[in-house]
């Protein structure tokens, strides 16, 4: 994976006396693919899995404080302040560095959260990312990444920022910055999925041969959650029939989000122009570097 060593943070000012504050953006992700090869021993699953981010998703800003506070605003709907990722990760990173500084945080908040698009742990991984170059910590991005990962499998995808082949639990990546960048349309049905349901299902695929990276970048793969998710959560099948009609549908993570993948903006425009009124959806380019990285990082 990609090292902090082989880039240069942007130079902010950590003064309390500045008004300034530091936007950075925490972008949605799609599993082009995701499946479920074993379960462990643990309970967790071996799975294998293609992250390609998009350029859209929700917005984080900073501001230093020296008093070690950590505030965050707007507060969100059934999520305790403790149990935000925002905070736990600002905390986190406090605990593990011994640092005395703290941040006033606000949230622009997009993407649904149980949607599978890693919102939760998109903002995680940018409050790591952001507060380590604000408070000038300098760390690398392998030591934000295993501490992202005490948060969320999905965080350390967020920390490297690269489009990646993973597998294990998610964490181990491999960078694939040869994939495509199509444009995709994302449809987000008015349902939060239980990721924890899904995994525990009995009729869940658990037995996907493992594949090789030339394999999966070639030829792609299924959702193995998608039946049952489809199953459980009949809006889910509903509009994926109905993207389906224009274009491959495919569902990301345990859902509900589905997407469909264009060749050009226009063509992603004029399917979501064919949608019903009451569906959720947005049009965005693929990256396979993340957008929160654009802003954080030059190259040296």
């Amino acid at each position: 994976m990609t090292d902090s060593s082989s880039f240069s943070f942007v130079n902010i000012s950590s003064g309390n006396d500045s008004n300034d504050w530091l936007v950075v953006p925490a972008p949605a992700k799609l599993n082009l693919f995701l499946h479920i090869n074993s379960r462990r021993e643990d309970g967790y699953h071996n799975l294998q899995t293609l992250f390609q981010f998009v350029d859209f998703g929700d917005e984080l800003a900073f501001r230093p404080r020296d008093d070690g506070q950590i505030t965050l605003s707007p507060n969100l709907d059934n999520v305790a302040f403790d149990d935000n990722l925002i905070v736990r990760a600002a905390k986190l990173l406090q605990q593990k560095t011994i640092s005395k500084n703290g941040a006033d945080i606000h949230l622009t908040k997009r993407l649904p959260m149980g949607g599978g698009l890693g919102g939760g742990s998109s903002d995680a991984a940018t409050t790591l990312l952001a507060l380590n170059v604000l408070w000038q910590l300098n760390l690398p991005l392998a030591q934000l990444a295993a501490l992202g990962l005490s948060l969320g499998a999905d965080v350390p995808v967020f920390i490297h920022g690269q489009a990646a082949f993973a597998e294990g639990v998610g964490e181990v990546l491999t960078p694939t910055p040869e994939l495509p960048e199509p444009w995709y349309l994302v449809v987000c049905p008015n349902v939060h999925v239980n990721t924890g349901k899904i995994f525990a299902h009995n009729g869940l695929t658990r037995n996907t041969p493992a594949i090789n990276i030339r394999t999966a970048l070639e030829q792609g793969g299924r959702n193995d959650c998608q039946a049952i998710v489809s199953m459980l959560y009949p809006e889910v099948g509903n509009t994926l029939n109905l993207l389906n009609k224009f274009s491959l549908a495919k569902m990301t993570g345990t859902g509900a989000c589905v997407f469909s993948s264009f060749s050009s903006e226009a063509e992603a425009i004029m399917v979501s122009e064919l949608l019903p009124a009451d569906k959720n959806a947005f049009v965005a380019k693929g990256a396979n570097i993340s957008s929160a990285h654009r802003v954080l990082f030059r190259p040296s």
